[in-house]
């Protein structure tokens, strides 16, 4: 019967998006859903931008193996993300009324930036979306017996179909139902396994000493490490474009910043129940656990605690909220591929043309990523790998086109591409000990700096005036 409603669940997702491509007439529609989503509904898309694997299945694994501390990185660093999108970003970048982030680049930076940033922002969603399919893979596998491989297929299938009909308005629509539902379906299975195992006192009481501990040891490698763990997503999921085109789909400036506040309040209260569970888990099966993946623990413990009804809304409501993160970052590099890379070359080109473009490029980063999680099947690898390569090339020139006047063309584009090559040395050319991402983060900042003292321009004078 699991089985049977799993499948209902998947077609339902696929109705969603037939019903949601009655809505896509252009382009605009398509990327950011007609910018026409209420502060609620905007907020549970921008919640579920990462509410999927990462948080249910990767994060709790962290908690179980390496404590609080080992979870600075999500839940904590991603709730830290959204609330900094809220109070710095979300507002200047919606007065733009642009399609992509990278459109930002040329209006401030010009065509050199934007396609520079295009090229550079692309691959980074692959790792994203391959931990999708992983996780999606490992729960029809744990439902149904199917392989890895063949539970990515399936995953990849569904997604290119729902977000190639339906775009930014089918996510949001899921993300809006699949939000009340894991909310209410964590809540459930967090009641029944916390009694299975004691209560709370007794599931906090078993851990092991230092096992709540946030801060970190007291040196300069644990420091480093620690600042790396929270700007991971909190910074370096900043610029980028699932979560632009979440807050661009907003009715107004004010409800995307609202919709940032709000989201990042629900995934850092919301984000602990599957630690919890987790840790009920580590409780009533250590053995179990421990000796196989522990990305599984969630998964095992609701069929294993759970009756029928229980398991269909939580197995359903996660594949829901996968599918829903899957096709987000999918549609991402899918609209930067058309409107950065595609369009500037056909100035010509009717909108109808782009959207097919747009279309087109779904089915090409969903089977490229798929290629990626059949290679790397570790969830939380793979977001941390897609988090670094945005963090060490685009935030530094985004946060300094926005706040630094001086900040110039040669700036951006040293920033840039200095910051990712010395990203790639350290992390795998010669490993340093060193987070190569404050490398990289550090080779960006000094690289605009030194690169906008050196060639200053006019980029801010006419930024503003195209945009007054």
């Amino acid at each position: 019967m699991l089985i049977a409603f799993i499948i209902l669940y998947l077609l339902v997702t696929l109705l969603i998006g037939w019903w949601a491509s009655t809505k896509v007439h252009s382009t605009q529609d398509f990327v950011i859903a007609g910018r026409n989503l209420p502060m609620f509904v905007a907020a549970c898309a921008l919640f579920a931008t990462w509410f999927g694997s990462e948080t249910i299945m990767g994060a709790s694994s962290e908690f179980v193996e390496n404590g609080l501390i080992g979870v600075v990185e999500d839940p904590f660093g991603a709730a830290l993300c959204l609330v900094l999108v809220g109070a710095f970003f979300a507002r200047p970048l919606y007065r733009l009324n642009i399609l992509t982030f990278n459109d930002f680049f040329r209006l401030r930076y010009g065509r050199s930036a934007e396609l520079i940033s295009a090229i550079f922002m692309i691959p980074s969603y692959f790792g994203w979306i391959a931990a999708q399919m992983v996780a999606m893979s490992i729960i029809l596998s744990a439902v149904t017996g199917i392989t890895a491989f063949e539970g990515i297929m399936i995953c990849t299938i569904v997604v290119v179909i729902y977000t190639y009909i339906g775009g930014m308005w089918a996510v949001s629509v899921t993300d809006f139902i699949q939000t009340i539902m894991i909310v209410i379906g964590l809540l459930l299975i967090a009641y029944q396994v916390g009694t299975a195992a004691g209560g709370i006192r007794k599931v906090l009481a078993s851990t092991p000493d230092g096992f709540f501990n946030f801060l970190p040891e007291a040196s300069f490698d644990g420091v480093i490490h620690y600042i790396a763990a929270w700007i991971t997503i909190g910074l370096g999921s900043i610029p980028q474009q699932d979560v632009f085109q979440r807050v661009m789909a907003a009715r107004s400036a004010k409800t995307a910043v609202r919709a940032s506040y709000l989201s990042g309040f629900m995934y850092l209260t919301i984000g602990a129940i599957p630690l919890f569970i987790g840790l009920c888990g580590h409780i009533l099966y250590p053995g179990d656990i421990h000796s196989g993946d522990t990305q599984m623990v969630i998964p095992f413990m609701v069929l294993e605690h759970s009756g029928i009804f229980l398991q269909i809304m939580f197995f359903g409501a996660l594949l829901s909220a996968i599918l829903s993160t899957t096709s987000g970052a999918v549609l991402a590099p899918s609209t930067v591929i058309g409107e950065n890379l595609v369009r500037p070359y056909f100035k010509d080109i009717s909108d109808q043309r782009l959207l097919s473009i747009m279309r087109l490029s779904v089915v090409g980063v969903a089977l490229a990523s798929a290629l990626m999680a059949m290679w790397n099947q570790n969830i939380y690898e793979l977001v941390g790998q897609s988090s670094a390569l945005s963090l060490v090339s685009l935030f530094i020139p985004l946060t300094a086109g926005l706040y630094w006047r001086r900040a110039s063309n040669f700036g951006a584009l040293a920033s840039i591409i200095i910051g990712m090559a010395v990203w790639v040395v350290c992390e795998f050319i010669i490993p340093t000990g060193f987070p190569s991402l404050i490398w990289g983060g550090l080779a960006s900042l000094a690289a605009m700096v030194a690169g906008s003292w050196l060639r200053p321009d006019r980029t801010y004078a006419r930024f503003k005036e195209a945009t007054a």
